[in-house]
């Protein structure tokens, strides 16, 4: 069964950007080697700037599995260098009954590197 998490991701100063261009990737890259489903992500921004993730992992195998996959132990370290993974408690907006966001606007692909998209069925971990 899939399950669902919300990751967010606060820009380190003067990194905004960088994370960006990186979270356009994430669920797609986590997509190609079948650790999460085909639900579409939800990308949001909080006032800070903190970039807010709702997403499904295949299962809750898929995820202790993404903890040892040389990929996305790569992404992670990328992500590291550019923002802070902060729990939700943390952004101003989830103190709210009705928290709002900000649509995240994703920046334009860059040359030669299209961006991901999906390919095929998440392979079960099951």
């Amino acid at each position: 069964m899939g399950r669902i998490v919300i990751a967010c991701y606060k820009p380190k100063a003067g990194k905004e950007k960088a994370l960006r261009a990186l979270i356009v990737d994430h669920v797609p890259t986590l997509r190609r080697i079948g650790l999460v489903t085909e639900r579409a992500p939800i990308l949001m921004e909080a006032r800070d700037g903190t970039l807010v993730e709702v997403f499904e992992w295949a299962s809750p195998e898929a995820i202790e599995a993404a903890h040892g996959h040389p990929a996305v132990l790569r992404m992670w370290e990328e992500y590291g260098k550019v923002c802070d993974f902060v729990p939700i408690a943390q952004v101003a907006e989830a103190s709210q009954m009705f928290s709002e966001f900000t649509p995240f606007a994703a920046p334009p692909a860059r040359p030669g590197r299209p961006r991901a998209a999906p390919k095929g069925k998440p392979k079960d971990k099951s």
